[in-house]
């Protein structure tokens, strides 16, 4: 009897160890069936030619040749010694960065504020603020083009006012607010849906007993609506900076990098190091260094944002 029962244990264990390897064996399937695909694509296209990407800022390559030569850390000294276009592109890109921000983040927010009351032409607004967001950089950078150069031409032909009647793509100061301008009117769309969904997350009762302890709107918004939605500002912050950094189609389009690379991002000096002047080791290890800027700067804001969620 006792043996009957000892066999019938080990049976039930072996039997259980089957069905719970059976179990985790389709779990197994079926993230590997959902998740495999877009991980084999993620490593195809972005981890590759990451790595490969290190190893060529290590050489000198034409990115045709067969010849690949290993110069080791001599494409990186030349960056910080004798490349001064990069330098300059760099700070324009940096220059560039901290203002296209803090404009986009601004309108979207008040954009957001606007469009999240009680109005019945809301959603049909929310369209048309978001609707530049869907056009391309290229095609959004040759129709700013035309409105700059023609557009605001005709205008201040009409009406003598020397805002319109200025080279806005001729001069270094003006073009780079009408990449501010151009840049700001795709991107603050976006940002708008973004800080909306945030603030209609907000519990309502909160705002009322806040004015009924006396607090005016100002107060209500600083005290009370933002410090409940830096969730929000996190992430698009985060999404400025990057989008900013990377800034090249737009760029490419508007300005080329004009007048006199004037407003030449670091995008479109890697672009031209690699592909225009032939020297794919030299712009692939600009586009490492970039890559790690980029990253680095990041990674501070989301750490920094995250922070005051936190104290807040």
């Amino acid at each position: 009897m006792e043996k009957m029962l000892e066999v019938n244990l080990k049976t039930n264990t072996k039997t259980e160890t089957t069905s719970k390897s059976r179990v985790k064996l389709k779990k197994i399937v079926s993230y590997a069936a959902f998740v495999g695909p877009a991980l084999l694509f993620f490593i195809v296209i972005q981890i590759i030619p990451f790595i490969m990407g290190v190893y060529y800022s290590f050489t000198s390559w034409n990115g045709v040749s067969s010849v690949v030569e290993w110069v080791g850390f001599d494409n990186y000294k030349r960056i910080f010694t004798s490349d001064e276009r990069f330098f300059n592109s760099f700070m324009f890109t940096t220059k560039f960065m901290f203002t296209a921000v803090a404009i986009s983040n601004l309108i979207g927010f008040t954009l957001a504020l606007i469009l999240n009351a009680a109005l019945k032409t809301k959603n049909i607004l929310r369209t048309v603020f978001f609707l530049p967001n869907v056009i391309g950089g290229l095609l959004l950078g040759f129709i700013w083009q035309f409105i700059f150069v023609r557009g605001f031409a005709a205008v201040g032909d009409l009406t003598n006012i020397a805002f319109f009647q200025q080279a806005w793509l001729g001069d270094a100061d003006t073009a780079f607010w009408g990449l501010v301008i151009v840049f700001a009117w795709q991107i603050s769309g976006y940002m708008m849906i973004i800080y909306i969904a945030a603030l209609q997350g907000v519990d309502y009762s909160l705002i009322e007993a806040a004015k009924i302890d006396g607090a005016n709107a100002f107060t209500t918004l600083t005290k009370v609506i933002i410090p409940l939605i830096l969730p929000a500002f996190t992430i698009c912050f985060f999404l400025t900076i990057s989008m900013a950094f990377k800034i090249f189609d737009l760029n490419l389009s508007l300005t080329g990098g004009g007048p006199f690379n004037s407003t030449q991002s670091v995008a479109i000096n890697i672009y031209q190091e690699a592909f225009t002047n032939n020297n794919y080791g030299l712009g692939t290890a600009k586009s490492i260094l970039f890559f790690l800027i980029v990253a680095i700067v990041t990674t501070i804001q989301v750490m920094y944002t995250k922070k005051k969620e936190v104290e807040a």
